[in-house]
């Protein structure tokens, strides 16, 4: 990735575009979001300290009614008559009926004072009162409901959140409930509970001027919500935040932003004095940024029009400017490569990129010509070198031959004097090739055997060679004068000390577009201080005498492969003491063309 991004930022182009943008449209974004931030930053304060001023106000107004409240329920409690009904119980069903009379006749001229939805009135024991019960609509099982279990355990006053589903009124209710006991004594009477509808909630949390989404929330100190504005659309259930529970009950009051529902809100809390509950008010922050929102869609949309101005300026000076440099380099790489295919679509210009262009245009003709007289004279110095090293192996083997002739006339007198000069002729005529450089694999073969034929004769030993060949490799041209040096390497440095077990295998097989011919023997090997002394991959001019005299066979044979198809194609030796010799042969398979450009070469 890392090579990936220098490389990018390596051209022209790109590093203008870039600094184009980190100029002028980093610093425009980075305005805009600073802007943007602060904008909400300062409309989410000023929410905070309006929600938290309403809160404490509607904290002193709550806590202020819930007082008096209490006051009228214990003017209920210490009512005289209310105590001597619950002193004592029925023990008939005329006394229990009674009992039921009375009491709601208390009840009557009393609960219209308490500023409640309902009050009731539960004796001790409710099974007890069955009657009573059922005149106020209460089943004798509520003694069995765990808020008022836990009333008959306490002195202090609870509250309860019921959720009706039926019933004439089938909305939330919150109950404060007291248990109550004689004047006179500490013995229970009964319990008191009183319900607050939404009616009397409503009256002191509710905001005047509510925003879409804005709810007040009385929550108690486990996060239930007991009352919710918003259509008691969370009563009865924990708050949907638990970051948030978990925040108040750490201080008194606060504000922070809480995301419920995938939408952020802005939540401020205030505890209340008298109870253990919250009074939360959230409100949606797109309510409170919708204005700037709207400033936000048309700096976006002055944005894009800018950015496409600028894409404008960019792609003028891109056309213009960047693209010709950038297809002018690569011109320059084409040229690197040897590819000298000049095209200057930009002559015309008259700027500085005009310039360029005409410029390189005369530099890359004046190079071309240099190139192809360079390689003009690389070309006759390699037809020189060639004609040399082939000189060199002629004279030295008609040498040879014309010496054994010579011993042999002089010494034997015999008849096949005539068949060695027959083989010398039939040698020297595959040796010359009619002057060309490329003969067949076939002719080179019969050339060997010729040679092989002249060595036996002025040796008067046999000599064992065997020829195994693909058939379809006889055909192919072939550089002249190649497996000769070899195989009379072989013959003088192996088989000759030992003609009766000394025994070499020439052969040939095409690989691919290659010639692989092995020229194998069993003598004794090439000991290492003469392979180091022939020294192939040196230059001959700096080999030591006495090494160029002993292997100018296998030098002139590896270097005018090398001259001719490149350092691929030189031989590869593998030899050592007492496990004979193997060198190896790569040609190339040449096409008929190139044969006769070979040959041509050769002739001019």
């Amino acid at each position: 990735m890392t090579k990936i991004s220098l490389r990018l930022l390596s051209s022209f182009r790109n590093r203008m575009i870039l600094i184009f943008f980190m100029i002028i449209i980093v610093p425009f974004l980075i305005f805009a979001y600073y802007a943007h931030i602060k904008s909400i930053e300062g409309i989410s304060n000023a929410n905070t300290t309006i929600s938290m001023s309403y809160l404490q106000q509607t904290k002193k107004n709550f806590e202020i009614y819930l007082d008096r409240m209490n006051d009228q329920v214990n003017d209920l409690i210490g009512n005289k008559r209310l105590q001597e009904l619950l002193e004592n119980r029925p023990e008939t069903a005329e006394d229990e009926e009674a009992f039921t009379v009375n009491l709601l006749t208390v009840l009557y001229q009393n609960t219209p004072l308490i500023d409640a939805f309902r009050v009731h009135v539960y004796p001790i024991a409710p099974r007890t009162y069955s009657t009573y019960m059922n005149t106020i609509g209460e089943s004798t099982a509520v003694e069995d409901e765990a808020w008022f279990r836990r009333s008959l355990r306490t002195i202090v006053p609870t509250w309860h959140l019921s959720m009706p589903r039926q019933g004439l009124y089938a909305k939330p209710l919150l109950t404060y409930v007291k248990r109550f006991s004689g004047l006179h004594d500490q013995l229970p009477r009964g319990i008191v509970a009183t319900d607050l509808s939404e009616d009397q909630l409503k009256r002191f949390i509710s905001p005047s001027d509510r925003m879409d989404g804005q709810k007040l929330l009385l929550l108690d100190e486990e996060g239930l919500v007991l009352y919710d504005t918003s259509d008691n659309a969370w009563t009865g259930r924990p708050m949907p935040s638990e970051r948030f529970i978990d925040d108040i009950r750490k201080g008194t009051e606060g504000a922070e932003s809480i995301s419920i529902d995938g939408a952020t809100h802005l939540a401020t809390y205030q505890r209340m004095d008298s109870e253990p509950w919250v009074l939360v008010s959230l409100t949606p922050l797109h309510e409170l940024t919708g204005t700037i929102e709207e400033i936000n869609r048309l700096l976006v949309i002055f944005l894009i029009v800018y950015l496409i101005c600028c894409l404008g300026v960019v792609f003028y000076i891109t056309v213009y400017f960047t693209q010709p440099i950038v297809k002018l380099v690569r011109l320059m790489r084409k040229f690197e490569s040897g590819s000298f295919q000049p095209a200057f679509p930009w002559l015309t210009r008259q700027d500085e990129v005009g310039w360029l262009y005409r410029g390189f245009g005369s530099l890359a003709q004046k190079i071309e010509g240099l190139i192809e007289e360079a390689s003009r004279s690389e070309r006759k110095k390699k037809e020189l070198e060639f004609q040399v090293l082939s000189h060199q192996i002629n004279p030295h083997f008609l040498y040879n031959t014309l010496e054994s002739i010579r011993w042999k006339a002089e010494n034997h007198g015999r008849s096949d004097i005539g068949e060695m000069v027959s083989a010398l002729g039939n040698l020297l005529r595959l040796s010359l090739n009619q002057g060309k450089e490329i003969t067949t694999l076939g002719r080179e073969i019969e050339q060997v055997k010729a040679y092989v034929q002249i060595e036996q004769a002025r040796m008067g030993q046999p000599v064992r060679i065997i020829t195994v060949f693909e058939e379809e490799t006889l055909a192919l041209p072939f550089l002249r004068l190649l497996l000769q040096p070899l195989v009379e390497n072989a013959i003088q440095h192996s088989v000759r000390d030992n003609f009766e077990k000394g025994k070499i295998l020439l052969s040939g097989r095409r690989e691919g577009q290659d010639i692989v011919i092995e020229i194998v023997d069993n003598g004794h090997g090439i000991p290492e201080e003469t392979l180091a002394r022939l020294a192939l991959d040196t230059d001959a001019g700096t080999e030591p005498a006495g090494a160029r005299r002993r292997g100018v066979g296998l030098r002139n044979v590896n270097d005018r492969l090398k001259l001719y198809f490149g350092e691929r194609y030189k031989l590869q030796i593998d030899t050592g003491p007492g496990r004979g010799t193997k060198i190896t042969l790569r040609h190339p398979v040449l096409k008929d063309e190139e044969a006769e450009g070979e040959a041509a070469a050769s002739i001019d």
